[in-house]
């Protein structure tokens, strides 16, 4: 595993662009997640340094990092990395990856219950809406009592990362069943 110098770690939560991103390393500061799923993985420059951040507190175990994106599937190109180049990357870092492709919804119906456990779980912002809803579904068996949920959001003046209380979470799995259901 690699290991984040402090400098490094401080210059991630305290100067690192995105700015809003600081406040996702913060988090991981105070929870010290060894498992990690990213709905969203784009250019895999966050992923590494997620992993790196929390192996600064993990030293002893693992970090497991599971990434979930449409890799070559995605319509906008340089947005993101091919399946194999995510892989070779993110497994560059120590940690036991996991890359899977497809959408949010197909991704999580056929993963969620190999997720168990999950420590943190960070959505980016540009996961299509609709497979993003459906998902949620799948969401609460991932999780344990002190996981952190992040969902990145873009929609106003300043980018910044939510978090879910796991109150949230469940109505939006909810809602998402009743969706299943009525489609």
């Amino acid at each position: 595993m690699n290991d984040t110098s402090f400098f490094k770690f401080a210059y991630l939560t305290l100067l690192s662009k995105p700015a809003h991103e600081r406040a996702l390393y913060q988090a991981i500061r105070r929870s010290a997640p060894r498992s990690i799923v990213e709905v969203g993985v784009g250019l895999g420059t966050r992923a590494s340094r997620m992993i790196s951040a929390a192996g600064r507190y993990r030293r002893e175990e693992q970090i497991r990092y599971t990434g979930i994106d449409l890799f070559e599937a995605r319509n906008e190109s340089g947005t993101s990395l091919p399946l194999k180049e995510a892989h070779r990357r993110l497994k560059a870092t120590g940690a036991n990856i996991r890359v899977i492709p497809g959408d949010p919804l197909s991704a999580l119906a056929r993963s969620a219950n190999g997720l168990q456990s999950t420590d943190l779980l960070v959505i980016a912002a540009d996961q299509d809406e609709g497979s993003l809803t459906n998902a949620w579904f799948y969401v609460p068996r991932m999780l344990h009592d002190k996981s952190l949920v992040l969902i990145e959001d873009m929609s106003g003046a300043q980018p910044r990362f939510l978090s879910l209380t796991p109150e949230q979470v469940e109505s939006l799995a909810s809602g998402s069943a009743s969706t299943r259901r009525a489609a």
